[in-house]
């Protein structure tokens, strides 16, 4: 072999013999990475949660009824006052902590203006005494008001506090004569609102108040008996800071006898309600403040459905405008899809059979109305189960006489009770808690709050699945004027209404009680990138 083929050779082999180094080196480094652990940076971890300080609790409640002074064609009004006889109250409570300090709470006029004080800031945070909770309460009893008022409150023991709020209003004169109550809201970006109408002689005036220091932008989707309304003016409603909106719903959605509001704003939190009115010919037909019920779901629950004798109802349903004064249920499907509902009735002594057996078909994109007829006279839970989300509320009217007033009331879905609901209560007329279980049993414990502050023994109630306990509210507890109460439950899923009437009128109005305190709040955080 020559020098030169000699010299090739060996160049060749190495080359292999270095490639050959190479990738030993290179597996030794795959294998090197294999084993040593990756920077921490660079770990999959799972996510946690982060305590976030609780915020100002704030509640906000409606003003006065007022009768609406504007053309149907614009959507928002002024108004006048409303008549002679009229009076609207506000109530409410602020929980303290278990060791019983209360909040700095108070009352403030929507734009933030201060109003009164429910109680001064603690000097300092005292550790809970072994041993139950110590609770007390700052209380408004019957303050008069006119416009919308904000019920605020600091955070208690790292915890919102828990508020509570009613504004209650009655007349025995004037086109909106009757009863009407709406609890306090906390500001939210989502509502249902059900059970509206705009049809002859009936007034829906919907009312949007901004309590934030954001602009807050509204959009509505609104659903009538013929499927879904298309308005124009319904999207994109600025509602300044510190505001309140007025829309006469007639200039959105004419000539609608069942009507359902989908609320949703971007922007600040707003709190949103109906003022429904009935006007028929000379007569009043009563007045009510609709507010939002649970959002859509496949199961909604309504207590407090106060039936009249059924018979008596018939006969007045039978004249000329008087055809809503029979109870109903109305239906709100949002979706494509028709919802098959299944509806139950049942009061103190169990279930009491619908004709035709309770079954539905609500159309997609629209409302429909269920008679509740045919049921003894009494105190009712309503619950209604479908295979698609819908939202409802419950219809029940008082008086029985075409040439007399009569006033109706809207009983909005509910949530299911849970601990530590805080209910405020007025001072007059007549007061009942309704509570209704669907399935199962339940305990459902009240504690009454007097307008002393002071927190009173409990009472606890029973309820077997299919059945509606009521319990009528006292005037006074050891000597002092009951205010609220603090309401909880075990057990399976029980809900809960305050229905309030008037002693010499037929006035009648159905508060479902609101979500608890939210607690300390959380928010999921993950790590890594």
């Amino acid at each position: 072999m020559s020098k030169k083929n000699r010299t090739k050779k060996n160049a060749v082999v190495v080359g292999v013999l270095s490639a050959a180094v190479l990738l030993a080196a290179g597996a030794g480094m795959v294998s090197a990475a294999s084993i040593v652990p990756a920077p921490a940076g660079s770990k999959s971890v799972d996510p946690s949660f982060a305590n976030v300080p609780a915020g100002q609790a704030t509640a906000v409640c409606p003003g006065a009824p007022r009768l609406a002074d504007g053309s149907a064609e614009g959507t928002d009004n002024q108004f006048s006052p409303v008549s002679r006889s009229a009076k609207t109250f506000l109530d409410a409570l602020v929980l303290s902590d278990a060791s019983g300090s209360v909040p700095r709470s108070g009352l403030a006029a929507l734009n933030g203006s201060p109003l009164a004080e429910i109680a001064k800031a603690p000097a300092s945070a005292p550790a809970p005494a072994p041993g139950p909770p110590v609770l007390k309460a700052g209380v408004v009893a019957q303050r008069p008001m006119g416009d919308v008022t904000v019920v605020d409150a600091d955070p208690v023991g790292g915890q919102k506090a828990a508020v509570a709020g009613l504004m209650s209003y009655s007349a025995n004169d004037g086109d909106l004569r009757g009863l009407a109550a709406a609890p306090c809201q906390q500001p939210g970006n989502d509502a249902w609102l059900v059970g509206a109408s705009t049809a002859l002689g009936r007034t829906a005036v919907l009312n949007i108040s901004n309590p934030s220091g954001t602009p807050a932008t509204v959009n509505l989707d609104l659903y009538g008996a013929r499927g879904q309304v298309q308005a124009s003016d319904s999207r994109g409603l600025l509602v300044s800071p510190g505001s309140t909106r007025s829309i006469n719903l007639a200039g959105l959605a004419p000539n609608e006898g069942q009507l359902a509001v989908h609320l949703r704003s971007s922007g600040g939190p707003v709190a949103a309600s109906i003022q429904q009115s009935i006007l028929r010919g000379l007569t009043a037909g009563g007045v009510d403040i609709i507010t939002p019920g649970a959002t859509a779901a496949d199961s909604q629950v309504m207590t407090g459905v106060d039936i009249q004798d059924p018979g008596v109802v018939k006969s007045l349903a039978d004249k000329p405008g008087f055809a809503d004064v029979v109870p109903t249920l109305q239906i709100a499907v949002p979706g494509s899809v028709d919802a098959v509902v299944d509806v139950r009735l049942f009061g103190p002594n169990g279930q009491r059979a619908l004709p035709g057996g309770g079954a539905v078909t609500a159309k997609a994109g629209s409302v429909t109305q269920v008679p509740l007829t045919g049921v003894p006279a009494g105190m009712y839970t309503v619950s209604a189960t479908s295979d698609v989300p819908f939202a409802a509320s419950t219809r029940v009217t008082r008086g029985l006489k075409a040439d007399s007033p009569v006033d109706f009331a809207l009983s909005p879905a509910a949530v299911r009770l849970g601990s530590q609901h805080v209910v405020a209560v007025p001072q007059d007329g007549t007061r009942f808690l309704s509570f209704g279980v669907p399935e199962g049993r339940a305990t459902v414990s009240y504690t009454p709050v007097t307008s002393d502050g002071k927190v009173h023994k409990t009472e606890t109630v029973d309820i077997a699945g299919g059945t509606t306990s009521v319990i009528e509210v006292p005037d006074k507890s050891d000597g002092a004027a009951v205010s609220g109460f603090i309401v909880s439950a075990s057990g399976d899923a029980a809900y809960g209404a305050l229905v309030l009437g008037q002693s010499d009128q037929p006035g009648i109005s159905v508060l479902a009680i609101q979500d608890g305190a939210a607690g300390q709040e959380k928010v999921q955080v993950t790590l890594g990138y």
